[in-house]
């Protein structure tokens, strides 16, 4: 068996998230089902991190293994002619066989965009919160340096969390603006069902 990392580029507003579900378009599914055109047979991906239903990502990473040669540029190309627009592999790499993408992941990152105007965006609609009343950025950010460090994040996880401990560490938050653009940028070791877009809600 040979092992390849990829590298995905999504964004995620048709779809119900990374992970397969019955009945609802997902990440996960279109991939593996592009990555199964390439390789002749059903490959199964292991991902660092799953989003939810509208997230999208940069460089999602997962992992698949198979028993079939195909060259790096094959893998890349093929997937990418079976998926639609909004989903690219950047690239794709051939691993030790002990890489994990769950498990090997030392952090996860993430930003979150608030379009902070009286008027909501018609171009970030679908790429950003909206709050129309008038944001601090800079006293959210004070106010989010107080969750660095391991905590329980309990209060930051949303029913239905299937994580079995909500001990996490955070070891970089950062509240910026430009204009009417308020990037929250938060990286840690994995993060809780919700729990960014509740620390979120709780900073606004």
């Amino acid at each position: 068996m040979v092992k390849f990392a990829v590298g995905i580029e999504y964004s995620g507003t048709a779809y119900c998230g990374w992970q397969r579900q019955q009945n609802s378009g997902s990440i996960q599914a279109l991939v593996e089902d592009a990555l199964s055109f390439v390789a002749d047979h059903a490959i199964k991906l292991v991902c660092a991190g799953r989003t939810d239903a509208g997230v999208h990502a940069v460089e999602q990473v997962a992992h698949f293994e198979t028993d079939v040669h195909r060259d790096l540029k094959s893998w890349l190309r093929g997937a990418n002619s079976e998926l639609p627009k909004d989903i690219r592999l950047k690239w794709v790499v051939s691993i030790d066989k002990d890489f994990h993408a769950r498990f090997t992941a030392t952090a996860r990152q993430y930003r979150y965009i608030i379009f902070n105007s009286s008027v909501p965006s018609a171009l970030f609609h679908d790429k950003a919160g909206w709050e129309f009343q008038p944001l601090d950025h800079e006293k959210m950010h004070e106010a989010a340096q107080d969750l660095l460090g391991e905590h329980d994040f309990s209060a930051f996880r949303a029913v239905g969390c299937q994580a079995e401990s909500a001990i996490r560490c955070i070891d970089y938050i950062s509240l910026t603006r430009n204009k009417d653009l308020i990037y929250l940028d938060i990286r840690a070791n994995a993060f809780l069902y919700h729990m960014v877009r509740n620390i979120v809600g709780s900073l606004v």
